[in-house]
């Protein structure tokens, strides 16, 4: 595969701590980054100390990497990499176009969610506010903290123009964060959403103290509903298998950093759902992403009984022990 040249500039749209971590991988490779965050406490941290502290504390940040609260600082010059949370990105999205204007600008989607209102992925949300943009996925088995301290990690980017996306792969492409490409921006997308929910429900068997047992089940029967959604959507096959499918949904259940598994886990151990959301400073994406997961699998006549129960938890319309009776209760049926 014949390279392109990366871009000379990036700008990375939200300071928490994934999108720091991008911001500190590009800032190492020499491109000339900015970061915007919202909060003045962020932005204040980097520039005076090169730290988050607030999202990624502990973790020294390259002394080139500058942060703003001023999305003016958007640039027609730069590409975007994109890393605000789901719920929020149709009015960032569209103030942007509004700051750049028509410009085709390369935007990198790293927000792993389905808008709770229309039940629309993000390329289909920034298809709408910014039609010149031209978006591209980045997806797969990622924890901020690993990527920021150089350790290896892979994911999938996709992107349907195969020049702008041989672009990022050279932009954010380094010997410990290897980015394979791919144009399947819907199996990469929805990948990213409904492991958030199948980890919160990993999250309550660790709570409740059923087993590795259950939650290996629970993986390999989410991943089955996962599949069906993501036919039913036109997702590629070699996408829902590979990192940003199969991968990102094997590290998200399977690890206490999981911010959705967390959540799960307190829940599973008793506690309401809106105590733990409001105590919370990160964003539980999956939390948001559950119904509009299930608005999904109604419109597209998808059977997903694992990610139903999620929703109806999160909704707090039922209990854990009422979903999981009804779970265990189901029919048995040939796999």
């Amino acid at each position: 595969m014949s390279a392109e040249p990366a871009f000379s500039s990036v700008m990375v749209v939200g300071g928490g701590a994934w999108g720091t971590a991008l911001a500190s991988l590009t800032a190492r490779s020499g491109i000339k980054t900015i970061l915007w965050a919202r909060e003045e406490s962020v932005v204040s941290s980097i520039n005076s100390s090169h730290v988050n502290e607030p999202f990624l504390p502990g973790i020294t940040l390259p002394g080139s990497l500058l942060a703003t609260s001023d999305l003016g600082q958007a640039s027609e010059k730069a590409a975007l990499v994109f890393v605000v949370p789901a719920q929020f990105a149709r009015t960032i999205l569209a103030e942007m176009n509004q700051l750049i204007g028509m410009t085709s600008v390369p935007v990198a989607l790293c927000s792993k969610g389905i808008e709770r209102d229309t039940g629309k992925l993000m390329s289909q949300v920034i298809n709408e506010v910014w039609p010149s943009a031209i978006p591209a996925v980045l997806s797969g088995p990622s924890f901020a903290a690993d990527v920021a301290n150089g350790l290896p990690t892979a994911v999938t980017l996709a992107c349907e123009n195969e020049v702008i996306g041989k672009q990022w792969l050279e932009t954010i492409g380094c010997p410990h964060f290897r980015p394979y490409l791919s144009d399947d921006l819907v199996g990469a997308e929805l990948g990213g959403a409904v492991k958030n929910v199948l980890a919160i429900a990993c999250g309550i068997v660790e709570g409740k103290g059923l087993g590795e047992s259950a939650r290996a089940a629970l993986m390999a029967r989410g991943f089955a509903e996962f599949q069906r959604l993501g036919v039913a959507l036109g997702a590629q096959p070699q996408t829902m298998a590979g990192l940003s499918g199969l991968g990102d949904l094997i590290l998200t259940c399977s690890s206490r950093q999981s911010r959705n598994m967390s959540l799960g886990l307190e829940i599973g151990q008793g506690r309401l759902v809106s105590d733990v959301l409001r105590e919370r400073k990160t964003v539980s994406e999956g939390a948001a992403t559950a119904e509009p997961v299930m608005k999904l699998a109604r419109a597209n006549g998808v059977e997903m009984p694992i990610c139903s129960a999620i929703a109806d938890i999160v909704a707090e319309s039922t209990d854990v022990d009422s979903a999981m009776q009804a779970l265990l209760t189901r029919p048995l049926r040939e796999e």
